[in-house]
């Protein structure tokens, strides 16, 4: 039985999804100093540590809304008429 562990590191789009956030608002959040900057793991790939996003998500404030009812990825969905 292979040994399960979290990754360690996430790129762009797991990121994003992982914060259900758009990967440009990712890039934005950084270049503003709002979002934990990804770590250079070669020489031309970075990613992020889990555990920064993670503490990121967790100081977020809380909310008294709610998401509205049309957030979402909707991507390839068609309403019948």
């Amino acid at each position: 039985m292979a040994a399960s562990m979290k990754p360690i590191y996430l790129d762009l789009q797991a990121v994003a999804e992982a914060v259900s956030l758009s990967e440009a608002s990712v890039k934005r959040l950084v270049r503003e100093d709002k979002f934990p900057k990804p770590r250079m793991l070669s020489g031309r790939r970075v990613a992020w540590l889990t555990s920064e996003v993670e503490a990121w998500a967790q100081s977020c404030p809380v909310s008294d809304i709610l998401p509205p009812p049309n957030t979402g990825n909707r991507k390839g969905i068609t309403r019948a008429a």
